[in-house]
């Protein structure tokens, strides 16, 4: 093989591995299913806090209008938790746990910097307190975005995704 080969080879082999996703150890607190190239419990991609929290955190300081005031929200960016699965689709259903769903354009977590927030004013959100994982949208950053169609979207107790 010529070093041009073996190159790419490596290359090749560094890129698969980065794109392994760890079985969860902890309790699962998000499932991702649907169209999605990586997964790691069958043909689904189960995230433990642990697994959400190794993704780099951001901070979204916005108010709502579930919450007064403005809040300090923490947690993984939409766009990293779909980036560990590979998405093969333009559309996510996201679900919380009371039975609540909504549609959200995958292009709504690259566009605006929406967060998966798992921590309001520096304490872990309780299911209780619309945790544990909110998507919270920068709305005092991005005024056009309050609207009722991105109220709608701004998911509390989400449990599940699914990649359409």
């Amino acid at each position: 093989m010529g070093w041009r080969t073996i190159a790419l080879v490596m290359l090749w082999g560094m890129v698969g591995q980065a794109l392994a996703l760890d079985a969860p150890d902890g309790r699962v607190i998000l499932e991702v299913g649907g169209r999605i190239s990586v997964t790691n419990v069958e043909d689904e991609a189960h995230f433990d806090r642990a697994m959400l929290e190794a993704l780099p955190q951001h901070v979204v300081v916005t108010g709502n209008p579930w919450i007064d005031g403005q809040s300090r929200f923490e947690g993984p960016l939409l766009s990293d938790v779909l980036a560990a699965v590979e998405p093969r689709g333009s559309e996510l259903r996201v679900a919380a746990i009371k039975d609540y769903e909504t549609l959200i354009p995958v292009s709504d977590a690259h566009e605006h910097g929406v967060i998966l927030a798992m921590r309001r004013d520096g304490e872990r959100m309780r299911i209780r307190d619309k945790g544990p994982l909110f998507v919270v949208y920068p709305f005092d950053d991005q005024p056009e975005l309050k609207t009722n169609i991105y109220f709608s979207r701004s998911v509390w107790q989400v449990a599940r995704i699914d990649v359409n």
